[in-house]
């Protein structure tokens, strides 16, 4: 018997997988291994009902096992009583001295010739094990190397991956990779509910060709991007709804106004539960956390690279607020098309209004282009020269106080 990993296996069997790792350093295919299985090892039998037929299958089980020589290469020692179970019949009839020496003689050969056959193997069942093989992981992160062997342009990259197989051809998946600099400036925009009015007939009204768009979204979107801002689309459905939705951002027309491209983000996960979990649960900002958080890290050492972020529920506040968004740029829409700045809940607004104010909110971030509102939002007239307001005594509460 010999133990290759954690599997035992008789000669007939273990012979053809030794001699092709010492001969082809390669393992045998599955499909021969599981063909030896059927040929060569030996079938386990039932139990029977019967006493008598039990006590004879264990005997025999006992006489086949003491034949044996188990080459175990895990460092294991074969047992004395083990192998001098095979010579107690022949020296019976031997007096007891000489037989007592030939039993310790020839348990030391026997012993030193399975530790040298154990030695032999060993050496060939090292290309056997798990640690010799190349193994391969799974993952959605490429390196600094693989993504410099891209030669990746600036901007979008249309990208194609495909995969043939025999039986159901070659399938091909279209995507898209954006290539940013490091300090560029992001804004944020969910879609259910956001870009769409609602989130439940957001995923179904726009399927059978109605739009249900918020007014003058796209015309917002457009004049930001002018400004200098990248967008990115984040949103909770599943990614099995990739086609669609991202089918949905390229047929938003605004009066031949259309909404900026960007890399569009979504949950790996079914459609059932993606669509459970922001409807009917409405807790999307786990997924967005940790997608928005792994999106910041890659523009190290800009910490902030978020600049504004547009949702409609608290839960989109909670998760711009987390992976460092300024509060005085977080917008909310409700289905009534309300615009509200999470900094001044008093003061609503819409799409419309913002895009006419957009260069005050987002300035123009390249100097060399003219524009209205040249100066940033740090330095600008407003935010930093204008005067403060004078202290004005109010009578009426002093008297009250009095």
């Amino acid at each position: 018997v010999v133990k290759i990993g954690t599997k035992y296996y008789n000669w007939s069997t273990a012979a053809p997988m030794l001699l092709a790792a010492q001969a082809f350093q390669k393992p045998l295919p599955k499909a021969t291994v599981e063909n030896l299985l059927k040929e060569k090892m030996p079938k386990k039998g039932g139990r029977w009902w019967f006493s008598w037929r039990g006590r004879n299958s264990s005997v025999k089980v006992e006489e086949s096992k003491s034949e044996w020589l188990v080459l175990d290469c895990t460092l294991q020692e074969p047992k004395h009583d083990q192998i001098r179970s095979g010579h107690v019949s022949d020296d019976l009839s031997a007096p007891p001295g000489d037989r007592l020496k030939d039993e310790s003689s020839s348990s030391d050969d026997e012993l030193r010739s399975a530790k040298q056959h154990c030695s032999s193997s060993q050496q060939d069942l090292t290309l056997l094990s798990p640690a010799s093989y190349i193994s391969y992981k799974k993952t959605l992160r490429l390196t600094s190397e693989e993504l410099k062997s891209l030669q990746l342009k600036d901007g979008p990259n249309d990208v194609v991956f495909s995969v043939t197989t025999q039986y159901q051809g070659t399938c091909r998946c279209e995507g898209t990779i954006y290539l940013w600099n490091w300090n560029d400036r992001i804004v944020i925009s969910d879609i259910d509910g956001t870009i769409t009015r609602s989130d439940a007939l957001g995923h179904i009204l726009p399927t059978l060709g109605k739009d249900w768009t918020h007014q003058g979204i796209a015309k917002l979107y457009h004049k930001v991007s002018q400004n200098g801002y990248k967008f990115l689309y984040c949103s909770a459905r599943a990614i099995g709804m990739a086609d669609m939705t991202r089918g949905y951002l390229h047929w938003v027309n605004e009066k031949g106004t259309v909404l900026p491209k960007g890399p569009l983000l979504l949950c790996p996960s079914s459609v059932f539960s993606a669509l459970h979990r922001e409807v009917i649960e409405k807790k999307p900002e786990k997924f967005k956390i940790q997608c928005l958080t792994d999106i910041r890290n890659l523009f190290f050492p800009n910490k902030e690279p978020f600049y504004g972020a547009f949702g409609n529920r608290p839960n989109d506040v909670y998760s711009y607020k987390q992976v460092g968004v300024p509060i005085n740029r977080i917008f909310t829409v409700n289905p009534k098309g309300e615009l509200i700045q999470e900094h001044a809940k008093t003061n609503v607004s819409s799409y419309v209004r913002l895009s006419e104010i957009v260069d005050h909110v987002f300035p123009l971030l390249k100097r060399e282009h003219s524009s209205d509102f040249p100066c940033s939002d740090t330095y600008s007239q407003f935010t930093f020269w204008r005067e403060q307001l004078p202290m004005v005594e109010n009578q009426d509460i002093q008297a009250s106080q009095n």
